[in-house]
């Protein structure tokens, strides 16, 4: 992927006072209220044991199609979110795509979190021909022309994680995953990364999402003597394991790096002595301190209340998803699914909270900013940024422009 230079880059950007300005109340021009409306559904899980995540990513949702009907809709006409709850569960992602699809009949779709969600609505998507965007981290891989994924992969953010921890505490590292696709695989890339780094790997475990005593666990790691461990573990569930890792007196001893520890309310519902240290790599932070992050702060707290502070980049890249599809919709003057795939494919970008967001046309993944930062007293401290990363592991594997019927997803070579 290639960097766009500044003078193409078009986005729906949006100041401090005109993001809180425009949550006073839904506001679409008088043409707009008039049209069809266009239609975008959301899969999310606001219950369950992703709710931990989804929530603040439905918000996001909300707060993004309330600032473009503030600002008059697309192409003259309002957008109507038609969202439904998964609840944390495959059948009733499944059963609410085909809904979106053939009865509400959206032009777009949004959504999905667990990389299993995505597998089993993805093939929806794809026969019906349906715009589907992925708004999350994850293992990336993904190679599908329908689909969009604007959250950071492992070689955006992992690769950083790992090259952290060989640096600062030693060589030889203890896994722990949660038990399906995105699990598996970001191991994988762990175990990649760290052996390119000069490192080892003496043990992985594997978890279900719903397993919440890691006691035994725990006793192996001791048991190892491990450097550091770590974590790919996923869900309100999986928490547990940071919460007995500490009472077992082992978080003085062994340090923790995490991929998605933070995404959720774990700074505000853990104690920080829990949290205080773990290492984290990911494309937003709630305190980047620059004026668009500070936007979005100000703008989802002025929308869903000042306590409002754990957003982090599940939440952007939602926010950030819709945007991209919005301004390809502009680009394309059509809501139509080849048109606005067309106009993507051209390397939009936009101005988002968590800097310059960018299309790759070859991937269909974003060319975005990471951050490392550790929890310190319950607040992220940006211990390094990496402008402009590249979602390589993708990349190495899926143009879309030279083969577009490639449909599939890529698996690291480890």
């Amino acid at each position: 992927m290639t960097m766009e230079s500044g003078s193409r880059r078009k986005a729906l950007k949006f100041g401090a006072a005109a993001a809180v300005g425009a949550l006073v109340g839904p506001y679409v021009t008088r043409s707009a209220s008039a049209a069809e409306p266009i239609k975008l559904g959301s899969l999310l899980d606001g219950t369950g044991a992703l709710g931990i995540e989804g929530r603040r990513m439905i918000q996001a949702t909300e707060f993004a199609v309330g600032q473009i009907n503030d600002h008059g809709g697309l192409l003259g006409r309002p957008v109507k979110l038609i969202a439904y709850d998964t609840q944390s569960s495959i059948q009733l992602y499944t059963q609410y795509a085909q809904q979106l699809v053939f009865q509400d009949k959206v032009d777009v779709i949004q959504g999905g979190i667990t990389s299993a969600s995505r597998e089993a609505i993805r093939p929806i998507f794809d026969r019906s021909k349906t715009l589907f965007f992925y708004n999350t981290q994850y293992e990336g891989g993904v190679c599908d022309r329908n689909v969009f994924c604007t959250g950071t992969t492992p070689a955006q953010t992992v690769d950083h994680i790992v090259e952290y921890a060989l640096k600062n505490w030693g060589k030889k590292v203890y896994i722990i995953a949660a038990d399906y696709n995105y699990g598996h695989i970001t191991a994988s890339w762990m175990t990649k990364f760290v052996k390119d780094g000069g490192g080892s790997v003496v043990s992985t475990d594997f978890f279900p999402l719903d397993v919440t005593n890691f006691s035994s666990t725990i006793s192996r790691i001791q048991e190892a003597k491990p450097d550091m461990v770590l974590s790919a573990l996923v869900g309100a569930n999986h928490v547990g394991f940071y919460r007995q890792w500490a009472a077992a007196g082992m978080k003085s001893k062994i340090p923790v790096g995490a991929t998605v520890f933070g995404l959720g309310d774990e700074l505000t519902t853990m104690d920080a002595a829990t949290t205080d240290g773990i290492i984290t790599c990911f494309g937003f932070y709630n305190n980047l301190g620059t004026l668009n992050a500070n936007a979005f702060v100000k703008g989802m707290q002025a929308k869903y209340g000042p306590s409002l502070t754990d957003l982090g980049e599940l939440d952007t890249a939602t926010y950030e998803g819709i945007m991209l599809w919005a301004e390809a919709v502009k680009k394309a003057g059509s809501v139509e699914q080849a048109k606005v795939v067309t106009a993507l494919e051209t390397g939009i970008s936009i101005e988002g909270p968590s800097g310059t967001v960018k299309m790759d046309p070859a991937t269909h993944h974003t060319i975005r900013n990471a951050y490392l930062a550790r929890p310190k007293d319950r607040v992220w401290e940006i211990l390094q940024t990496f402008p402009n990363q590249f979602p390589s592991d993708t990349g190495g594997a899926c143009d879309l422009i030279k083969s577009p019927r490639t449909n599939k997803q890529f698996m690291p070579q480890v």
